[in-house]
């Protein structure tokens, strides 16, 4: 929904010395593209940052949310390293998401292929609704916001895009 809002106001702006002042469907879909990039620059930074904050004494709280669910009280000494190693771990898994997000992004960009946008969608239909299950389970609300922010920031734009090629009639 921002990503409209901000394509509103960029289009209008654009528009603003013609006379025409609608916003053109070719108008938006630049500032979803580019909404879309962004999203993938985000992700891959965020797996870039993640090894490296991994054990960061701000995170100190979310670790120990994490440690009282799985430990209870008696929590062991190796449970705060294993963790950080996770944590660590992650961070090259959503790098090569973001990786895998900004090739199909670029695919259906280029192409203006709709059945790249909807591999897109696809994958955060089927990612979230279970990371966000499993996080519920562990108690973790954290990252059931994070993860209900992309989705809410990505499933909108990519829905209007999948709609708006597909007008054009090309799928594979």
């Amino acid at each position: 929904m921002k990503a409209f809002f901000l394509t509103k106001y960029f289009c209008h702006y654009r528009n603003k010395r013609h006379k025409n002042k609608m916003i053109t469907p070719s108008c938006t879909r630049k500032w979803l593209v580019r909404w879309m990039y962004a999203a993938v620059a985000v992700h891959l930074l965020v797996g870039i940052l993640l090894p490296l904050v991994a054990g960061a004494a701000p995170l100190a709280s979310y670790h120990h949310g994490i440690e009282r669910y799985f430990w209870g009280d008696a929590v062991p000494a190796a449970a705060r390293a294993q963790q950080i190693w996770w944590l660590s771990l992650f961070g090259p898994t959503v790098q090569a998401a973001s990786i895998w997000m900004g090739v199909l992004l670029m695919i259906a960009d280029k192409q203006r292929n709709a059945a790249a946008w909807m591999g897109l969608i696809v994958g955060l239909v089927v990612w979230g609704p279970q990371d966000m299950l499993i996080s519920l389970q562990a108690h973790c609300s954290s990252h059931v916001w994070l993860d209900a922010a992309a989705l809410l920031g990505m499933l909108p734009p990519l829905f209007w895009l999948f709609r708006h090629d597909l007008k054009r009639g090309k799928t594979i």
